[in-house]
């Protein structure tokens, strides 16, 4: 698989329904528009013995122990304490080689494997720290995919969340700091996170590659396309950057004044 058969198949799974979104697929494709030189073949078979091993401890484990010990203990994935900014833990190949990774990274495996095992597992877009709400027949428990799927109690999510800056009347209110969000989303949270740090480090080429993959995965928001527009400026690409501005005013007028100011901003730089 190369770039374009990646952005082939990201451009496909941004056209699908939230509910058909081909998540460990467009993890896989977007792992592979970042470097193509790599095998997804480990990956795919990652998910599969994931979905394996959660079948076989289902027959005897809730379903909260049986996730946790299928991926945490028996495929040994982690999180990384000790070199967390490696841009290896946001890359889902890199992650099934290393078994380690960043919770978002880790948390596609766990939901790709409840989906095969008809459990009721969805992302949580948490402040700060990616989480997973899973229904149990005692109500939805928070887990960590980054502590080995842990549950987290409601008292250390309010902690959590007042240390993120939230107010206590909104850390308080834990139907909204377990409010599920879509595969989508989770995916291009994972994208957001590869763009932030990127451009961080002034890598304006892997900035805009994640960008890009956030354009195609949710091809209605026009916010990606400033940020692929801010990625070319760094790298000096003012031709692409004023394309990429465009294509932003195009999907929303909201964006065209942000988008507008920008597109001048450039326009200055080539005169």
């Amino acid at each position: 698989m190369g770039r374009e058969e990646a952005e082939s198949i990201l451009l496909d799974a941004g056209g699908r329904a939230d509910a058909d979104f081909p998540l460990l697929e467009a993890a896989i494709a977007c792992a592979i528009h970042e470097d193509p030189s790599r095998d997804p073949q480990p990956t795919r078979d990652l998910g599969a013995a994931a979905v394996e091993r959660l079948t076989q401890r289902l027959k005897q484990e809730s379903a909260e122990e049986a996730i946790a010990e299928a991926m945490a203990g028996d495929l040994r994935l982690a999180g990384d304490l000790f070199t967390y900014e490696d841009p290896d833990n946001a890359d889902i190949i890199a992650v099934t080689e290393r078994r380690k990774g960043l919770p978002v990274a880790l948390g596609v495996f766990y939901l790709h494997a409840a989906r095969n095992c008809a459990l009721t597992v969805q992302g949580v877009d948490f402040p700060g720290h990616f989480l997973l709400r899973i229904e149990t027949e005692e109500g939805p428990l928070a887990l960590d995919p980054f502590s080995e799927g842990r549950v987290v109690l409601p008292s250390e999510l309010t902690r959590r969340a007042l240390h993120a800056g939230l107010t206590p009347n909104v850390a308080d209110r834990l139907d909204r700091l377990m409010a599920p969000v879509s595969d989508r989303a989770v995916l291009l949270r994972l994208q957001n996170n590869v763009f932030a740090r990127a451009s961080q480090v002034r890598d304006y080429a892997r900035a805009e590659r994640a960008a890009l993959r956030r354009a195609l995965l949710d091809p209605s928001d026009h916010r990606p396309w400033l940020d692929v527009a801010a990625a070319r400026e760094g790298q000096g690409a003012l031709a692409g950057s004023l394309e990429a501005l465009a294509r932003a005013t195009e999907l929303d007028g909201g964006a065209a004044l942000a988008a507008r100011a920008a597109r001048e901003r450039v326009r200055l730089q080539l005169n």
